[in-house]
């Protein structure tokens, strides 16, 4: 794990989430007018508030529309396509289909833009498929309009704009509005970048296979290490290769190659070395490159942008791990990468939008997200809808967990993430897996790590923190929704009874992780090079190239695949994850680039994910374990 990919949460609200969600929705503000529940965001309280903000300042908004016959029908209709023994199940529509049933009216359409103008906004235009309505207007219209006072408040440093109460609507258009996203303007700032990423390389000792090379030396094999715990261990490997994984996987052993299936990748931006680097990275490897089409970009409409606010080329690893991952799995999947304009969730939601509308690809894999409590009901809504779209036509979308643990640490909540806490996609955990010489799977446990550094003396190992948590898979019982009904009888009934987190797990621990290749900028140019990289960003693409495997040997699409992959727990497809304790050692450049500033070292034990713990069954690490070589088969038959 170098970066930590975070979509940006905008102002959003809604006034309903579907059957599975715990929020109050719908609640009648007065009998003329119905509450946006959550459009005032949490942070927006009296004690961060400054003053009231300009009536006259521009505000742009989108009122995204709900589906017709509403939405328990579109959930009913969800549940019955992806339900083994259903009679509709796997029997998918098309997007024309889906308009047809599902979209908005042209009366829907109508009420809205007629309140909007009403109140002073100028409708601007519709989003595809008459997902939404654009407006904009002044703050002052915006207030009329959605029945709310807006303030400014003190955010990360800077003065944002929200609502001072959760905002409105008429009653009238109450039925017709899904969500609205735009009515605070808080962007989450991260580092900026604009040319190829700074260059990285792992620092040697590293072990080629898991435990290969004894940490019993420093680098100059002079200086002796101490032991852990009584232990001396192993360095780190140097990075997993594709026919590492899919031994430890039994990719070979299942037959599959992901033949005839197309996988989507989201992420933010375009590396624009993306081909030249997978076909390198594929020959290093000694793997095939991508075939003539079979490795598309579609890129989105419109420039991109908000570089500075999005971390900018720190997405070109994200992208480059996404890529050569699911590659690594299914070496026959055709490949489409989808490039968001920026990390905000309006070009998310623009990007799914033109997935499920062009319906080339029936799995998604995401390596982004963020914690719960940074979403609002507006944009979840608006998700949750598109999620629901894609299970209709065929299409599943996959989300890591997170890398943050139960992110207490990260938030100061005990959360689990969203997209990964949606009951509409599957949320892919994290494992610390040992690949031996041979390409077989040794052990692997639930990805959480403790880290401790070398002491000043060199005769100990030092706690980074107490506790001395370092990162691990995200996990968890979601805030947000119940329980759906695939994970009864699975998740232990002792437990919260909300949507749990995560559903399967792969190989995400930096210690144990992949090795990439990707043009970098380096001291003495750019030019491209090779480095290790973990985290629940590895493990999505990972399940994905699996679900390529799973959607050949259907010989149809799989969809929204939680039910069925549900019904194989505890069968010989998926390997139940235990708990393994046990410890890295891991040397790193102090210049992340070469020796000449000098190695440290440091340990990085496993099975150690803040309050999260792997167990027998289902649990909050690895969900109902990992997937296997009959995996395959099993899912296509279920």
């Amino acid at each position: 794990m170098r970066d930590h990919a975070r979509r940006i949460a905008v102002g959003v609200a809604a006034i309903a989430l579907g059957a599975a969600t715990l929020a109050a929705t719908g609640a009648s503000a007065s009998p003329a007018r119905t509450t946006l529940a959550g459009s005032r965001p949490s942070w927006a309280t009296s004690s961060n508030q400054v003053g009231s903000a300009n009536a006259g300042a521009s505000i742009s908004v989108r009122v995204y529309l709900s589906p017709k016959g509403g939405e328990a029908a579109l959930a009913a209709a969800v549940k019955a396509v992806s339900t083994p023994g259903s009679s509709s199940f796997r029997h998918f529509i098309t997007p024309a289909q889906y308009q047809a049933t599902y979209g908005p009216t042209a009366a829907q359409i109508a009420r809205v833009k007629a309140w909007l103008k009403g109140a002073g906004m100028r409708v601007t235009g519709m989003g595809a498929a008459n997902r939404y309505v654009a407006a904009t207007g002044t703050v002052g219209a915006a207030a009329s309009a959605f029945g709310v006072t807006f303030g400014t408040y003190r955010l990360n440093g800077q003065t944002v704009r929200a609502p001072e109460a959760d905002a409105s609507v008429p009653g009238s258009v109450g039925a017709d509005v899904l969500g609205i996203v735009g009515l605070d303007n808080a962007p989450h700032m991260v580092k900026p970048a604009l040319a190829p990423p700074a260059g990285f390389a792992n620092a040697r000792p590293c072990s080629r296979y898991y435990g290969q090379v004894a940490a019993k030396y420093e680098a100059d094999f002079t200086t002796r290490l101490p032991g852990f715990d009584g232990k001396i261990r192993k360095y780190a490997v140097c990075g997993y290769t594709p026919p590492q994984f899919r031994g430890a996987y039994g990719v070979d052993d299942s037959g599959f190659t992901g033949q005839g299936a197309t996988v989507a990748i989201t992420d933010s931006y375009a590396a624009p070395t993306i081909g030249g680097d997978a076909a390198r990275y594929a020959q290093l490897v000694g793997d095939p490159v991508f075939g003539p089409g079979q490795f598309t970009t579609s890129p989105p409409d419109g420039a991109f942008r908000f570089f500075g606010k999005c971390g900018g080329n720190g997405w070109y690893g994200e992208e480059t791990l996404d890529v050569e991952a699911v590659h690594a799995m299914a070496l026959n999947a055709n490949v489409i990468y989808y490039p968001s304009r920026s990390c905000f969730d309006v070009d998310f939601l623009d990007t799914f939008s033109r997935i499920v509308d062009e319906n080339k690809a029936s799995i998604v894999t995401n390596s982004w997200g963020d914690v719960e409590s940074a979403e609002s009901a507006g944009a979840i809504a608006a998700y949750d809808q598109l999620f629901q779209q894609g299970a209709l036509q065929g299409i599943g979308f996959f989300f890591s967990s997170g890398d943050d643990g139960d992110e207490l640490l990260a938030s100061g909540t005990l959360q689990a993430d969203y997209p990964a806490s949606d009951p509409n996609v599957t949320a892919v955990g994290g494992t610390s897996t040992a690949i031996g010489n041979g390409n077989h799977l040794r052990m692997e446990t639930g990805w959480g790590t403790y880290k401790y550094s070398l002491s000043s003396d060199g005769r100990s190992w030092d706690p980074i923190a107490d506790p001395p948590f370092l990162y691990g898979a995200g996990g968890g019982y979601s805030a947000l929704f119940n329980r759906p009904d695939y994970q009864d009888g699975v998740v232990p009934s002792d437990t919260p009874p909300y949507r749990a987190v995560p559903d399967i797990a792969l190989d995400a621990d930096p210690t144990t992780g992949m090795l990439v290749g990707e043009t970098q900028t380096w001291p003495d140019g750019v030019h491209y090079g090779t480095y290790r990289i973990g985290g629940t960003s590895l493990s999505s693409p990972l399940m994905a190239g699996m679900e390529a495997l799973a959607t050949e040997a259907a010989g149809t699409r799989i969809g929204f695949a939680n039910p069925a992959i549900y019904s194989l727990f505890g069968s010989d497809a998926v390997n139940d994850v235990l708990s393994v304790k046990d410890a890295n050692v891991r040397p790193d450049f102090v210049n992340g680039v070469d020796p000449s500033d000098g190695i440290v070292y440091s340990v990085r034990t496993f099975d150690q994910d803040s309050s999260l713990f792997t167990a027998p069954g289902w649990d909050d690490v690895t969900g109902i374990g990992s997937p296997n070589s009959n995996y395959p088969s099993a899912l296509a038959g279920s």
